[in-house]
């Protein structure tokens, strides 16, 4: 019997110590749940360990070949371009190593499902009327139109079916609008009842700043009534979706979405960005060499790398 592909978990890191020690918890839960299967994890930027290491590991324990996972909600820089050439680098480094790469991971029906139970955890634990209730969802914002397209995408599909009266959103850096402009956004619809939801795996700097200026926020309008909604988190469903993004990785049925990608497509002010060659962010902690990272993807090699 052959052996199955080793699992790479690709994160984005954080200054958040419980951030990223939340998802190196992940990880070895991971290694739980698939004990047949090498399983490593690292970070692009800000938190050890780097992506590097997480291959060396796998190599030092005769890995050949591995399927990486992103664990990002939305395709932005870091899934199209950052891992892609970071994992190129690594090829380099590693002769003989092959690796396929997975999707990011939302927006899942599953991870929307946990969405809807941190907004009932939010409202009190009973779902109710919720009629009167309406949901900001917070991302973490891009300069990536694309990437800012998914967290609407992912507000629409929560919306449909689940009887709240709205679900907007908005971005906690780097798009418009903000956690107070997507907030002021639902007063001027109406809004008596909100509640934030922040569209993050884990915690850390971020979602703890959209908490911040949501009780700012509330504290300056008493008018409305405003509450927090607890991240993801490490959810059955969660690790549930990671082995099934490693298993289409692994049969490679990726299904990518490549129609409004900055680095194909000429965007309105994003023209610059089409067929821009990816560099790997270079990680604080890895000391290996810097290159250029190429992917092919669907039998063509873009240097875009999806």
């Amino acid at each position: 019997m052959t052996t199955p592909p080793a699992l790479l978990i690709a994160g984005h890191g954080t200054r958040d110590d419980a951030g990223a020690e939340a998802f190196r918890d992940f990880v070895r839960e991971l290694g739980r749940r698939r004990p047949d299967l090498p399983v490593a994890g690292g970070f692009i930027e800000l938190s050890p360990p780097p992506l590097g290491e997480a291959v060396a590991e796998l190599v030092e324990r005769g890995v050949r070949r591995f399927a990486a996972v992103p664990l990002m909600l939305v395709s932005a820089g870091h899934a199209k371009g950052d891992i892609p050439a970071a994992l190129a680098r690594e090829k380099e480094r590693h002769p003989g190593i092959s690796y396929t790469y997975g999707r990011p991971l939302g927006p899942h029906p599953a991870l929307l499902d946990v969405l809807e139970r941190r907004l009932d955890e939010a409202l009190g634990g009973t779902p109710g009327d919720r009629s009167d209730v309406t949901v900001l969802l917070v991302g973490r914002g891009s300069t990536d139109p694309d990437a800012n397209a998914e967290v609407c995408k992912a507000a629409r599909l929560l919306w449909e079916g689940r009887g709240y009266a709205s679900v907007e959103t908005a971005f906690v850096s780097l798009a418009a609008p903000d956690v107070p402009g997507g907030l002021d956004r639902c007063a001027r619809l109406g809004a008596r009842r909100i509640v934030v939801l922040p569209y993050f795996l884990f915690t850390g700097i971020l979602p703890d700043r959209v908490r911040r200026q949501t009780e700012e926020w509330a504290a300056a309008h008493p008018e409305t009534e405003v509450r927090s909604a607890d991240v993801i988190g490490p959810e059955p469903e969660l690790l549930d979706l990671v082995l099934e993004r490693y298993e289409e990785a692994v049969k490679g049925d990726l299904r990518m979405n490549c129609d409004s990608c900055v680095y194909r497509i000429a965007l309105p002010g994003f023209e610059d960005k089409v067929g821009l060659p990816q560099q790997p962010h270079f990680h604080p902690d890895d000391d290996g060499d810097h290159g250029h990272g190429h992917h092919h993807h669907g039998g063509h090699s873009h240097s875009h790398a999806h």
